[in-house]
């Protein structure tokens, strides 16, 4: 018995297009954005799926990212949990500034090891490790069991939260998982065994 585990990350952002840290800010979608989310709801569909649960952060572009893609498939009057723990890294004092700008104040090196190293977080901020480390149990906890049973589950959540999730799945290292590109509004489809191992990999 294999289930199915449905990655999403969110259209793109307002900040997004502006080249802003985001983190836990709240900003909407773009015209893009919400096009990317139906457009991914509409491959969805096209494969068939119907999910069994739906999961999305405590942020409205992931929200919003799967009310989308659930209109689009067809699919209302159900139960969709939402928590901060799937939540993007939080880029403390970097959110809502431009990345430019970022650079010309602390510098091109700094900048970068915030933004690409595994375990280094900008200033109150998290790093990818720090993450992870609420992502994954949270994952364990409420999600795999689902998954493990046999059930399609659809998570709706962000680069980085994902990117925890898919370090584990794909048996990436520090190094690997920092250049794992998660385009928006594209799925990844995961199906897992009964021991909760990838046995297979999509993606839309």
């Amino acid at each position: 018995m294999t289930g199915t585990l449905i990655l999403v990350r969110h259209g793109q952002s307002e900040w997004n297009l502006k080249n802003l840290f985001t983190g836990w800010k709240n900003p909407g979608l773009t015209d893009q954005g919400i096009e990317e989310a139906r457009k991914a709801g509409q491959a969805l569909k096209a494969k068939g799926y119907q999910p069994d649960a739906y999961y999305t952060s405590a942020l409205s572009r992931a929200q919003r990212t799967l009310d989308l893609m659930l209109e689009e498939m067809g699919i209302d009057n159900v139960v969709i949990v939402r928590n901060q723990a799937l939540n993007e890294r939080d880029y403390g004092d970097l959110a809502g500034l431009n990345k430019d700008d970022a650079r010309e104040k602390w510098g091109e090196e700094q900048v970068h090891i915030w933004r690409r190293s595994y375990d280094v977080p900008p200033p109150g901020g998290e790093s990818l490790k720090d993450t992870a480390a609420r992502v994954l149990p949270y994952y364990r906890a409420e999600i795999e069991p689902r998954v493990k049973a046999g059930e399609t589950v659809l998570v709706a959540a962000h680069g980085n939260s994902l990117r925890a999730l898919v370090m584990v799945l794909e048996g990436l290292d520090e190094d690997a998982i920092l250049k794992r590109e998660i385009a928006t509004g594209a799925p990844i489809i995961y199906g897992i065994d009964q021991a909760g191992k990838r046995v297979s990999t999509q993606e839309l």
